[in-house]
């Protein structure tokens, strides 16, 4: 009888993604898997990629659980703080409900593991009541995840919640937080943003003080990086939690040990232009700029005219994603004459394959809010980046980026034209993009190295499987 794994996403764009990807890998392995959606996000899904995308294999299902929300059939990421908390109170009950739907089921096997989101930890308390194995996966970097780990601290230490607003902009973002083992020369700034509030029960503040928390409930803690890129904060963490399994990138650990062909089972929420990667054919190698804000980001019509007339005014081939919520619904207004200004140079698109587009030779930089999933696959294809952090731990990842792996340069303060093409000439033109450019390919090369048979996370993936998914007493 196939081992059954539950696997579970927060129900976001970013974290959907590399969780469905560890659930392709582990049914590689030999699992049955069942993949579990929130109804909202299972239906935009197949407004996107249509019902082939969530028909599944034969021992790869979809299911879904309500997430507790009013209806809503909008193509926009929820409200996060509401979504955080409606999967606190009510999720608990319809996911044990399928737990036991399935095990009384016909068509698959019992239950035998749960891979969770790890800020959904609610299905912990299912796991313990089915007294099967649960591990953690938290999508974000190993420092993102270590930051979030010391809120409760920060909070006991007194430098949290802010003693009122002004301390966003009179520096005291800037105090460096001496503390934190692994993190040397971290600031409150570069802690991941949910501190940034003066109210003591901010949602997202306790939210992640709890999830975080729960992180030693969980039989391992998968985090989507390797090794050799966050050593010093992976050290302290395995200091604190038993067994942390480092299975990243794992678009590469894909590549270097499944063939087959699966791209019916995708994740994308928007409907992807494939147009765009015909357009990049006809440039020359590392002559485009790529944007992208993620699935979440939104900009005001006054950082989209600054945006567009940096890139206009730098000169240089651009590829822009511009999603249909980038501006919260009210319509991406482009300043007049932008398209004609670069016509022939730029091309804007509502979404696409980013890996593909990342991995095209024409793509010399990225331009990115340096959420993980996009940090992660740039190292994998050795591209550099412009970045413009805008929250969560986007600006843990941005001080990394720049400070620590020498592949970033960060846009810091408010949008200015000026600013976005001196950011754009430096990284396509000058002596600085170059330099980046090289150490982002030294980072493109160990994180293969990483991920092929016999390195680190190819190793860990094994481990995760043997000693833990398949350890169940």
């Amino acid at each position: 009888m196939k081992p059954h794994a539950v696997v579970i996403p927060y129900p976001a764009q970013g974290h959907i993604a590399p969780i469905l990807r560890l659930a392709k890998l582990l049914h590689y392995k030999g699992f049955f898997i069942t993949f579990v959606n929130t109804e909202f996000n299972h239906n935009r899904l197949v407004r996107a990629r249509g019902p082939e995308a969530v028909k599944g294999l034969e021992d790869f299902q979809f299911k879904t659980i309500p997430d507790g929300l009013p209806p809503s059939d909008c193509d926009a990421t929820q409200d996060i703080p509401l979504l955080s908390e409606s999967l606190s109170k009510n999720c608990l009950a319809p996911f044990l409900e399928l737990l036991n739907y399935l095990n009384d089921s016909p068509d698959c096997p019992n239950v035998t593991c749960i891979v969770s989101d790890g800020v959904a930890s609610f299905t912990l308390d299912a796991a313990e009541r089915l007294n099967i194995p649960e591990v953690a996966f938290f999508t974000t970097s190993a420092c993102g995840f270590w930051g979030y780990c010391h809120y409760g601290e920060l909070v006991d230490r007194g430098y949290v919640p802010l003693k009122d607003e002004s301390c966003l902009t009179n520096g005291y973002l800037e105090t460096e937080i001496d503390w934190i083992p692994g993190m040397k020369g971290i600031r409150l700034r570069d802690i991941p943003t949910f501190i940034r509030t003066t109210d003591p029960d901010a949602i997202m503040l306790k939210y992640n003080i709890v999830q975080h928390g729960n992180a030693s409930r969980a039989k391992a803690i998968i985090i989507n990086t390797f090794d050799e890129l966050e050593a010093d904060v992976l050290e302290a963490v395995r200091k604190r939690l038993d067994t942390v399994y480092t299975i990243g990138p794992l678009q590469l650990l894909e590549k270097s040990i499944y063939e087959r062909n699966v791209n019916s089972i995708g994740s994308n929420l928007w409907k992807e232009d494939l147009g765009c990667l015909e357009w990049l054919d006809q440039k020359e190698k590392d002559s485009v700029l790529y944007i992208n804000f993620g699935s979440i980001t939104p900009l005001t019509p006054e950082q989209m005219v600054e945006f567009a007339w940096g890139l206009a005014k730098s000169k240089h081939n651009f590829l822009w994603i511009i999603r249909p919520d980038l501006m919260n619904g009210k319509g991406s207004v482009l300043p007049e004459g932008f398209v004609e200004e670069t016509k022939g140079r730029g091309l804007m698109v509502g979404w696409c394959p980013q890996e593909q587009v990342l991995a095209h030779k024409a793509v010399g930089g990225f331009l990115t809010h340096c959420g993980w999933n996009s940090t992660i696959e740039m190292i994998s294809e050795g591209v550099p980046m412009v970045c413009w952090p805008f929250f969560a731990e986007q600006q843990t990842n941005c001080r990394y980026a720049c400070a620590e792996w020498g592949i970033g340069v960060e846009i810091e303060g408010e949008v200015g034209r000026w600013k976005v093409e001196q950011m754009v000439r430096m990284m396509m033109e000058g002596e600085k993009g170059k330099e980046m450019r090289k150490k982002a390919l030294e980072w493109k090369d160990k994180a293969r190295l990483a991920a092929k048979p016999g390195g680190s996370s190819y190793n860990n993936l094994e481990k995760l499987i043997n000693e833990t998914l398949l350890n169940n007493p």
